[in-house]
């Protein structure tokens, strides 16, 4: 099959195509998966780096999230059946790929109403979204409250805005563009933020009767971390989802506000909260408010150019895909 390979950890310029790499076999627990389209998420640059703080072996195939067309299963799979559409999460192989491995519980079921391109935004950006909101903060995710969530024209983002629209909370969404204010909007925000701004941070205390929010999504924890812990509400969580260095901060914050900073890494989710976690995806697919944006799609022979434009384009619109 042909397949994204990795020889050398680096930049861009090391991701290769191959034309003559085996078509992974499953193990009795394990799917495979024909790929559609491949999901490209941020940490998929760190990991080709070598910087990671976990390295594959070399050579590898990059990517986690996928979604396509169930080829072979496992002798003991029992929720999945060749010709399925599916979701893939995590795997063991590879995304970028013409065919994926992954285990039973690592793979959904891909509802009707939504593309294999947007099957391929579900897995971490959803699963994440879910796990800080609904778990992670889930003193606070009720309807009601309210919820900042800082870059949410990403895909975990507006993933985050859609999960707490649908739970009835109040949503201010922060972009850094117009266009991505737009889309924060349309995906069910009640208020939308420039974080470029001058002063942005009063009317995000004017939404909330100078209160601050109950809860905030935090995709960027070294630039907003400090500022988070002087909005954020009396009592209130913050979710530190993403983070790409270190920042100061005075722990009086919390004190005076008696706050909550806690952080996620999905892999760390125990087996009720991947129970949990798929559950409401699959509601989310099948009631419709669950809608994976994607912003660009590439090819396999696209990948270089893909992982220069996830981390280097200066706003962030929704999801990056590779089709096949």
């Amino acid at each position: 099959m042909r397949a994204v390979r990795v020889a050398a950890f680096g930049g861009p310029e090391v991701l290769k195509v191959e034309t003559n790499v085996p078509v992974p076999t499953p193990s009795p627990s394990q799917v495979v998966v024909e790929v559609k389209a491949a999901g490209i998420n941020p940490v998929d640059t760190y990991i080709r780096t070598g910087t990671y703080a976990v390295k594959p072996p070399l050579p590898y195939t990059p990517g986690s999230d996928a979604a396509g067309i169930v080829k072979h299963v496992g002798s003991a799979v029992t929720k999945f059946k060749p010709g399925d559409r599916v979701f893939v999460i995590k795997n063991v192989s590879g995304a970028y790929a013409e065919f994926t491995a992954a285990e039973e519980a690592m793979v959904g079921h891909l509802d009707a109403a939504l593309s294999f391109q947007q099957g391929a935004g579900i897995g971490v950006p959803c699963f994440t979204a879910y796990r800080a909101l609904c778990i992670q903060g889930r003193e606070k995710a009720v309807a009601g409250n309210s919820v900042l969530i800082h870059g949410a024209s990403g895909a975990v983002g507006l993933a985050c805005v859609q999960m707490a629209a649908a739970r009835g909370m109040t949503v201010i969404g922060t972009a850094g563009s117009q266009e991505g204010m737009n889309l924060v909007k349309q995906s069910g925000a009640t208020v939308v933020l420039n974080h470029k701004e001058e002063g942005y941070t009063n009317k995000i205390l004017a939404a909330t009767a100078g209160e601050g929010p109950d809860l905030i999504i935090e995709m960027l924890a070294n630039v907003n971390l400090e500022t988070d812990l002087t909005l954020v509400k009396r009592k209130g969580v913050i979710v530190v989802v993403g983070n790409r260095g270190n920042i100061e901060i005075n722990p009086r914050h919390m004190m005076q506000k008696e706050s909550k900073v806690t952080g996620l890494i999905l892999m760390n989710a125990s087996e009720d909260e991947w129970s949990e976690m798929h559950d409401s995806i699959a509601e989310g697919m099948k009631e419709g408010w669950l809608q994976p944006h994607i912003n660009k799609e590439y090819s396999l022979d696209d990948a270089p150019q893909a992982h220069h434009d996830v981390i280097n384009s200066a706003t962030t619109l929704g999801k990056r895909v590779i089709v096949l």
